[in-house]
């Protein structure tokens, strides 16, 4: 399911970073510099100290003192200023939030061919942000930026393809858009053609290909790329199958938070736990690491994750249900092994203890707009 939100620009960060309270001379320097031509009415340094202020180059960082001069170049038509404001509104920085407001910026500097403002302004139409929700204009917008070769747009054009959203649907044409935002470095749109391939969606079905673009996704630390990833390898599917490989991926998605991805592992150390009981080992480290994982996917799952868990818990209890779909039922109720010996407390403590102090470490991911 594509995250929308995400997918939109953040500008607030394009040419600048953010640096420590004791900001250097030659910052300070610019900083006096080019508030000394903002000043005098020049729109382009009226833009880079509003750039300054955001991010507290040269001088204390100050959102509302960067809407001010953003509004004061985006008032002389600076289509980089116009963009930002509407980044601001947006997401409520230095402004109170307003989507309207947003929406007008952005149509402004889209207007004038900014292409990040073009994505924006079509997320604001795909998503009723400010606008009435029109899956069309979105797809319009997406277009004028990805022909600026927009890797953002690009792939959001792909996702209306696929979808048959503001345009008839074509997984052929979605998959040529996954394609060029892909080859840009577009973890989002790498992890969609490999899907393509996995699937034969658009594309012939090609799982080797399909784990080439998961991996390229999975090493910027795309949490569904490292899944599917792991996945393949735990499947032998498009690449040589390797058990321990495929679980440290699946970790890695699990540890960014995805649901999926920590179901999926507290499924399989279930398995191992049952597998080392049934020859009489010692399994009781995976059972608690099976429990970890339950109790951490049903906390970040939330109500959809438990509707679907019960779903799945009522097709293995069913009328022909064998012993190891019914066991299979009880751990997905309450994370614990039958026909296993039970969870001391002790263990159940160090499961407890993991999941009090386990803390998603997601990967870099841009600001919302």
């Amino acid at each position: 399911m594509k995250i929308l939100l995400p997918a939109l620009l953040c500008a607030l960060s394009l040419s600048f970073q953010a640096l420590s309270a004791d900001p250097s001379e030659a910052d300070q320097k610019a900083f006096r510099e080019t508030r000394a031509k903002a000043d005098q009415g020049d729109a382009r340094a009226q833009y880079n100290l509003g750039n300054m202020y955001d991010n507290g180059r040269g001088v204390a960082k100050d959102e509302a003192e960067a809407v001010k001069w953003y509004r004061k170049a985006a008032d002389q038509g600076d289509a980089r200023a116009q963009h930002n404001l509407g980044v601001s509104y947006a997401n409520g920085q230095g402004v109170a939030k307003n989507y309207a407001e947003a929406v007008k910026w952005f149509r402004k500097a889209a207007d004038q061919g900014d292409a990040r403002a073009q994505v924006n302004l079509g997320v604001m139409y795909e998503n009723g942000l400010g606008v009435a929700k029109d899956y069309a204009g979105a797809v319009k917008w997406y277009r004028k930026a990805a022909d600026q070769g927009d890797s953002r747009a690009q792939y959001n054009l792909g996702y209306m393809y696929v979808n048959g959203q503001g345009v008839a649907k074509d997984e052929a044409e979605a998959v040529k858009w996954y394609r060029k935002a892909a080859d840009q470095g577009w973890a989002n749109a790498q992890t969609s053609l490999g899907s393509s391939y996995s699937l034969g969606r658009g594309v012939a079905k090609d799982e080797a290909q399909a784990v080439k673009w998961y991996r390229k996704a999975a090493e910027q630390g795309h949490a569904k790329a490292q899944f599917f990833l792991g996945k393949a390898y735990t499947k032998g599917k498009g690449v040589e199958e390797d058990e321990d490989e495929g679980v440290r991926w699946i970790t890695l998605a699990a540890h960014q938070g995805y649901t999926t991805a920590q179901h999926h592992l507290s499924v399989m150390y279930y398995v191992g736990a049952l597998q080392a009981y049934a020859i009489n080992r010692d399994g009781a480290k995976l059972s608690v690491a099976a429990y970890q994982y339950f109790l951490i996917a049903r906390a970040n799952g939330g109500k959809e994750y438990a509707e679907e868990t019960e779903k799945d818990i009522k097709e293995l209890e069913g009328p022909s249900a064998n012993d190891g779909q019914r066991a299979l039922a009880e751990f997905l109720r309450t994370g614990m092994l039958s026909k296993a010996p039970k969870l001391t407390p002790a263990q159940k403590d160090e499961a407890m203890k993991f999941v009090r102090e386990f803390k998603p470490v997601k990967a870099d991911e841009d600001h919302l707009w």
